[in-house]
C-alpha cells in the first residue's frame, strides 16, 4: 500500500520533489567544490581506507574484498577516481535537482554512498542512503515534477521502441 502511494500519488510526488532537490543540492555542491577547488585527490582517502578498514568484533576486516579492490585497482588508478568522483557527484546532483533520469542518478548516488560506507566513512551517508532508497522505490513519481515528465516518455517512445523494432526484425 505504501509503495503504491509512493509510486503513484501526487502528494507523494511533491514530497519526493523536496527530498530529491535537497539531496541533489547536497550532491551537486559536493561535486562542484571538488571540481572547482584546488584539485581533488582521493589517494589519501583510499590509502586510509586500506590502512584502517572496517573491522568486526573479531578485529578482522569486514569487507576484505573491498580492501583488496582498493589496493589492487583504486589506488593504482587513483587518477581515474580523481576524475569520476567529483564529476559523478556533480552529475548525480544535477540529475536530482532537475529531475532528469532521476532513478538512474539516484542509483549512481547510492553506489557512491555505499562505496564511502564500505571504506569506513559514516558521515551523512546513512541519511543519504535512507532518502535515496525512498527516491529509488518511488521510480518515475520522484521525477514527476521535474524534467522526467518529458524525458521519460520521450525515451520510452523513441529509444525503447527502436529496441523493440530491432528485436522483432531479428526474430
Amino acid at each position: 500500500m505504501f509503495a503504491k502511494w509512493l509510486r503513484e500519488n501526487n502528494v507523494a510526488a511533491g514530497i519526493l520533489t523536496v527530498i530529491r532537490v535537497w539531496l541533489g543540492y547536497n550532491w551537486m555542491t559536493a561535486g562542484w567544490g571538488k571540481l572547482t577547488g584546488d584539485g581533488f585527490d582521493a589517494s589519501g582517502f583510499l590509502k586510509n581506507a586500506v590502512a584502517n578498514p572496517v573491522k568486526g568484533p573479531d578485529g578482522n576486516a569486514v569487507y576484505s574484498w573491498y580492501v583488496t579492490f582498493l589496493e589492487s585497482f583504486a589506488i593504482p588508478n587513483v587518477e581515474i577516481f580523481n576524475f569520476i568522483v567529483p564529476l559523478g557527484e556533480f552529475l548525480v546532483g544535477l540529475g536530482l535537482l532537475l529531475g532528469t533520469l532521476t532513478t538512474a542518478a539516484m542509483f549512481f548516488g547510492l553506489v557512491m554512498n555505499f562505496s564511502f560506507f564500505l571504506a569506513g566513512t559514516v558521515s551523512h551517508n546513512p541519511t543519504d542512503i535512507f532518502f535515496g532508497f525512498i527516491i529509488l522505490a518511488a521510480g518515475f513519481n520522484a521525477g514527476k515534477y521535474g524534467l522526467d515528465r518529458w524525458v521519460v516518455p520521450f525515451i520510452r517512445k523513441t529509444v525503447l521502441k527502436r529496441g523493440e523494432d530491432a528485436a522483432r526484425n531479428a526474430a
